[in-house]
């Protein structure tokens, strides 16, 4: 079984930075694709940014240049630096994996977001 735990969501005023990461149960190496989504209100779930096993990175086109998604071998962990925020990446942030020899998606349970003066 696979185990992801994100941390670091908040309020925060547009503008400003947040670092959300995301604690997996496995070696951070060992998963296919990690990756972080995003759900507004009444919006669909929708792909934030993604790093692969070989460490390609790739980026929805509203926060390229402003978010960076990093792993951290140390802590095992996934990260997303967000800077620049605005009003409009006000959403719950999930943390996704994709494990094993079948590729099965992992989910962890969701970090709120909110970018507001």
């Amino acid at each position: 079984q696979v185990q992801l735990v994100e941390s670091g969501g908040g309020l925060v005023r547009p503008g400003g930075s947040l670092r959300l990461s995301c604690a997996a149960s496995r070696s951070i190496f060992s998963f296919w694709v990690l990756a972080w989504y995003r759900q507004a209100p009444g919006k669909q779930r929708e792909l934030v940014a993604q790093i692969t096993k070989i460490g390609t990175t790739n980026y929805v086109d509203s926060v390229k240049g402003r978010f960076t998604i990093s792993r951290d071998n140390a802590k095992d962990t996934v990260d997303l630096q967000m800077n620049s925020l605005k009003p409009e990446d006000t959403a719950v942030y999930y943390c996704n994996g994709r494990w094993g020899t079948i590729a099965r998606d992992y989910w962890g349970q969701g970090t709120q977001v909110t970018v507001s003066s």
